[in-house]
């Protein structure tokens, strides 16, 4: 397991700061409103667009005692296998989403991931970066 004290790697950071790009980007051109299933298809082709490897809707079994189980978690998209992001088009934020994030990043041992809501007039007000 990864020193949660330790930085964010460089490259992370990066990879980052390519899917914000990209989901402005998505924003730009399509605004708030839609489903979050569009701006999740848009977002994947504009990181391929960029390059960057990802999966979408990420079955990601748990470790529950000693048994493993396969109905664990769901990732809206998994990039470079390093960054969680999770997409949400909704019209305000509540804790829920972010503890749900936290919650991913612990189960899979990740350390970085990127809360994106598409529902806002400002995309800049609808990012949430969150470190485990």
């Amino acid at each position: 397991m990864a020193d949660n004290f330790a930085p964010i790697p460089d490259e992370l950071n990066a990879i980052a700061a390519q899917v914000v790009d990209a989901a402005l980007e998505v924003h730009r051109r399509l605004g708030p409103g839609l489903l979050e299933s569009v701006y999740e298809a848009c977002l994947c082709y504009e990181l391929s667009k960029r390059g960057l490897q990802f999966q979408r809707q990420v079955n990601w079994p748990i470790q529950y005692d000693a048994v493993r189980i396969d109905v664990g978690v769901r990732l809206d998209l998994l990039v470079e296998d390093q960054l969680i992001v999770e997409l949400k088009a909704v019209e305000k934020m509540i804790p829920l989403f972010e503890a749900q994030l936290l919650t991913y990043l612990k189960l899979t041992e990740k350390r970085l991931g990127l809360l994106i809501n598409f529902n806002v007039s400002m995309l800049k007000d609808g990012i949430k970066r969150m470190i485990r």
